[in-house]
């Protein structure tokens, strides 16, 4: 009975040792990307509108 007390105590020592041995750590987590829309509601045609103001300058010149 000394021994199979004995066995339990050193397996649980053991047992015990190991699952304390790294301790706590943070969990690594990825950063939300946020994305936010900022560009306006005529930006769709402003780039258009000045290609065409462009193109209008270089070939009345």
């Amino acid at each position: 009975m000394k021994r199979l007390a004995s066995a339990a105590a050193i397996s649980l020592a053991l047992v015990a040792g190991t699952a304390h041995a790294g301790g706590m750590v943070e969990p690594a987590m990825t950063p939300a990307v946020i994305i936010e829309d900022t560009a306006a509601s005529s930006g769709g045609i402003l780039v258009p509108i000045l290609f065409l103001i462009f193109v209008a300058a270089v070939t009345h010149h």
